[in-house]
């Protein structure tokens, strides 16, 4: 299924259709894809402007995944872009807070970014640095992005968060103007790119569960899925950019 053009419709029809989204995701990554003892669980994220985010979380007294690993695999990312760096997140070392889920601590979490989290220059700064705090943790993530590049984020979401590790040049390919991004932390950090545009189909993206060891979200199917259980009035505004008035009482 193509890509949608989301900015054709309200803020809030996305958010309805990324909620169902996140569930398919969960839902699918649950049933297998997860090494045993591992857990995808939808959670709200504090805050107005921020959306659900899905965390990836191993029980505290599961064994260890490592063969055990229901359909992680280490082969190599076929993602088209690929960037590394040594450099460490030296700031943030001194002091943190961390809040536990009862399941146990959180490995990995999926973003998909809203029109809130670049509604606004300080929408767009909170997002990213609770992003890079997730990172700067040693927590795993695969950040979803079907929204254009804004003037606060010109070069898209992925310069704008790599940029709080090592500012690097990043350009998108010609036609392309959305992003999905794997990162992988550890002694090395890394991050997997996968430029896209309306109209492109979703490809799998891995998300890193260890370094080296990744489990593929099946983004394609569940949007799918979640395409197909949305109301018919909402596919036909996002196909259309047409949003039906409400009857006159």
């Amino acid at each position: 299924m193509p890509i949608h053009d989301w900015t054709r419709v309200p803020a809030g029809l996305f958010h309805d259709f990324h909620q169902s989204w996140c569930v398919r995701i969960k839902d699918a990554l649950n049933a297998g894809r997860l090494p045993k003892g591992f857990a995808a669980l939808v959670e709200q994220r504090s805050g107005p402007l921020e959306s659900d985010v899905l965390a990836i979380e191993r029980r505290q007294n599961s064994p260890r995944w490592e063969g055990n690993c229901g359909v992680a695999t280490e082969r190599r990312s076929s993602t088209r872009i690929v960037r590394r760096t040594a450099k460490d997140f030296y700031a943030d070392r001194a002091s943190r807070v961390v809040v536990k889920h009862h399941l146990g601590r959180i490995i990995a979490v999926i973003e998909i970014v809203s029109p809130g989290s670049k509604g606004s220059r300080v929408a767009l700064r909170d997002f990213v640095e609770k992003t890079v705090e997730f990172l700067r943790s040693g927590v795993h993530a695969l950040v979803i992005d079907l929204f254009q590049p804004t003037p606060r984020d010109p070069f898209g979401i992925h310069k704008a968060i790599w940029d709080e590790i090592i500012d690097e040049r990043f350009a998108f390919p010609a036609s392309k103007d959305r992003l999905l991004v794997s990162y992988e932390m550890g002694g090395v950090h890394a991050a997997y790119i996968e430029p896209v545009a309306v109209g492109d189909e979703l490809p799998d993206m891995e998300l890193y569960l260890a370094n080296n060891f990744y489990v593929m979200v099946p983004l394609e199917s569940a949007y799918r899925a979640a395409w197909d259980a949305s109301p018919e009035d909402l596919r036909t505004a996002v196909e259309t950019g047409i949003v039906p008035e409400p009857d006159a009482e």
